[in-house]
């Protein structure tokens, strides 16, 4: 794990950043997300050190990289959602407001286990959603050419699937240890939570980018994108519902999920670029 400086430029990045713009809205309703979540990420993992206690240990030098990265991806994500603001999806603001809201309340009025519970759970929907990217499985939906907007995600979900295994360990050492059985049953709550809470609102902003868009289509022009957008609903499910399925076990690892190859070349690609 290593923290990771991009240099993008998103000034001059349309909205559409791919010809698929049913998956390219689906993708800038998630970019609203990275604002709000990772601030609220970086203070539970800094409640976590403190309450492990555990000095230059292996979790806590990786407790410091998370941090550092989730940083970086609230950083990139605001600069983005910049440019989707100024392109005139000004309804964007009340959602936003609303996720802030959520995890507002989430650090005055819930436990640090709830809030440890629910980070695993996001990191869980990140780490699946990487290795379907990385497995060209979604290559279809993407740019031909790579820009910043795609190069946003790629850099994100690489990252995310990095640092997988530290919300889990974190979880693990803190609340499962003592009580695996319970500790089971409480992260897979936290699980849900997280699937019901940001999925959700995913779709409600999408919806919303998407009706703007279609605002000034054709009837021809609007059923064919519904279709294109359900087309792409259904391919998206196919893949991802296997990765949530897998949370599920008792067994469940994220740390032994084995890294795509492409995923590892995108890294190494990165980190070659010339700084």
């Amino acid at each position: 794990m290593k923290v990771r400086y991009p240099k993008w430029e998103y000034a001059d990045t349309p909205p559409h950043w791919s010809p698929y713009i049913e998956y390219v809205q689906a993708r800038n309703a998630a970019s609203t997300i990275p604002s709000y979540v990772e601030p609220f990420l970086v203070k539970i993992m800094l409640q976590a050190r403190q309450a492990l206690d555990q000095k230059d240990t292996p979790l806590d030098r990786d407790l410091v990289v998370f941090i550092k990265q989730e940083a970086q991806h609230c950083k990139q994500h605001d600069a983005f959602n910049r440019q989707l603001h100024a392109a005139g999806y000004d309804g964007l603001k009340a959602f936003e407001a609303e996720l802030e809201a959520t995890y507002e309340d989430f650090l005055a009025n819930r436990s640090l286990k709830f809030n440890c519970a629910y980070a695993e759970g996001f990191e869980a929907l990140g780490s699946g959603m990487a290795q379907i990217v990385f497995d060209g499985k979604l290559a279809r939906f993407e740019a031909d050419e790579p820009n910043p907007g795609s190069e946003l995600w790629r850099w994100h979900l690489a990252e995310e699937f990095e640092h997988r295994s530290v919300a889990f360990d974190v979880y693990q050492t803190l609340f499962a240890h003592q009580n695996p059985i319970a500790g089971y049953f409480y992260r897979l709550y936290g699980f849900f939570v997280a699937l019901r809470h940001l999925g959700g609102y995913s779709r409600r902003v999408t919806d919303y980018l998407l009706s703007v868009d279609r605002a000034a289509m054709t009837p021809e022009e609007r059923a064919q994108s519904v279709a294109r957008e359900a087309f792409f609903k259904k391919t998206y499910a196919r893949l991802m519902i296997p990765k949530l399925l897998m949370v599920l076990s008792p067994f469940y690892n994220p740390g032994k999920k084995k890294v795509p190859p492409a995923l590892a070349r995108y890294l190494e690609a990165f980190e070659a670029r010339p700084a």
